[in-house]
C-alpha cells in the first residue's frame, strides 16, 4: 500500500503529552482489523502506560530496563532460553498456563515448561533407560498411566520426558554433550501405560550467570528448583498437558525459583518389592515413582477457558464476548 494511502487512513495526532498519549496510541492502533490482537494491544498499552505513571518511571530506569531485556535476548540460543527463564521467574509462565489450560477437578494440573525443553528426542520403548551418561545417579523406576476424566485409559499418547543428571545438569548444559541423554519420548500402550528407568531427580539451580541471575540476586532470591521430572502429554482430541512431578519434602518445595510446584504434583519415592522388581526387571529395593496422569478433552478445556475468561473479565468491569475460545470486547 502506498504511504499516502496509509497516511490518509490514519487519525491525526496532535499536541501529545503525558495526559493524552495513551488515548492517542489507542486511537492510531484502532485500525487493526483483527479484534483479538487489537484488544491485546489496547490492554498492553494501557497497563504499560499505567505502570510508568504509577511508578513515575525515570528515563534512566527505563533505559536500564531496555538494556536488561536486550542482554536477556542476547543470551538466548537453541539450547538456552533466557526469555523463558525470565517469564518463569516472574511467575508469568505459570499464570499463562493456568489461564490457557484450565483443569477441572480430578485432572492433572499443568506447570512451567522451563528453558531446557528441546525437540531433539529419541523414541524409547517401555522399560528402556533414558539416562546413560550418569554412573553416579540413583536408579529410579517410573511407572505411569494416562487416563481421561472418566478413568478410561488413553492409548497412543505421546509423552515427552526430560530430567537432569545426578549433578543437576541437563544434557545440553554438559560440555561433553553430543547426543540427547536424560530425555526421550514414549507412546502409551493400549492400557494407557508407560514406564521407564531414569535417575532419582535432584534439586538444582537455574542458570544464574546471566541477566535473570542478576535480577534474582538484586531481589535477594535464590536460583534453586526442587527435584522434579518434566513431562509433556499430547494426543489429538485432548488438551496438551505440560507438567512435572516434584519429590515431596525437597528443601526448595515451597520456594521454587520459577513457581512451578503444585500440591497435586508432589510425589513420594517408594521401593520395589519382589513382585514389582520381577514385573519391571529391576533390583529389589530400586526407587520407584508412580503416577496416574488424567487428560482433559480439547472441547472441555476450551469451554472451561471461555467460562473462566468471561467471569474474570466481567468482575473487572469488562464487557466481553468469546471468539475462538478467547475474549474480545463486546461492543454494541
Amino acid at each position: 500500500m502506498e504511504p499516502s494511502v496509509v497516511l490518509a487512513k490514519l487519525p491525526k495526532l496532535l499536541d501529545l503529552n503525558a495526559d493524552n498519549i495513551t488515548e492517542n496510541v489507542h486511537l492510531i492502533n484502532s485500525k487493526n482489523p483483527d479484534v483479538r490482537s487489537k484488544y491485546i494491544m489496547e490492554r498492553l498499552v494501557h497497563h504499560l502506560h499505567e505502570f510508568a505513571r504509577d511508578t513515575r518511571l525515570s528515563t534512566d530506569e527505563w533505559m536500564a530496563g531496555i538494556q536488561f531485556l536486550t542482554e536477556t535476548g542476547k543470551i538466548c540460543d537453541d539450547e538456552r532460553q533466557e526469555m523463558v527463564l525470565l517469564s518463569d521467574t516472574l511467575g508469568l509462565s505459570l499464570l499463562v498456563d493456568s489461564i490457557d489450560h484450565p483443569k477441572p477437578d480430578g485432572s492433572t494440573e499443568g506447570t512451567v515448561l522451563g528453558p531446557f525443553h528441546t525437540h531433539n528426542l529419541p523414541e524409547k520403548a517401555n522399560g528402556d533407560k533414558i539416562m546413560h551418561n550418569d554412573p553416579d545417579g540413583t536408579p529410579v523406576l517410573v511407572v505411569c498411566t494416562v487416563k481421561d476424566v472418566n478413568e478410561q485409559p488413553i492409548k497412543g499418547v505421546r509423552i515427552e520426558i526430560w530430567e537432569t543428571d545426578s549433578t543437576g545438569s541437563y544434557d545440553v548444559q554438559r560440555t561433553d554433550h553430543s547426543v540427547p541423554d536424560g530425555r526421550c519420548f514414549m507412546i502409551s500402550d493400549h492400557n494407557g501405560a508407560f514406564w521407564f528407568k531414569g535417575v532419582v531427580p535432584v534439586s538444582y539451580p537455574i542458570p544464574h550467570d546471566g541477566p535473570v541471575g542478576k535480577m534474582l540476586k538484586m531481589l535477594s532470591r535464590h536460583p534453586w528448583r526442587p527435584a522434579h521430572l518434566h513431562f509433556i502429554l499430547s494426543r489429538p482430541g485432548y488438551d496438551r498437558l505440560i507438567t512435572a512431578l516434584y519429590l515431596k519434602g525437597d528443601t526448595y518445595e515451597t520456594s521454587d525459583a520459577v513457581f512451578g510446584v503444585k500440591s497435586s504434583l508432589l510425589i513420594d519415592l517408594s521401593q520395589a518389592d519382589e513382585s514389582l522388581a520381577k514385573k519391571y526387571d529391576v533390583k529389589v529395593g530400586t526407587k520407584v515413582i508412580k503416577y496416574d496422569f488424567v487428560l482433559v478433552s480439547e472441547q472441555e478445556s476450551l469451554e472451561l477457558r471461555a467460562k473462566n475468561s468471561k467471569e474474570a473479565l466481567e468482575l473487572l468491569g469488562h464487557k466481553v464476548k468469546i471468539i475462538n475460545g478467547l475474549p474480545v470486547p463486546d461492543i454494541d
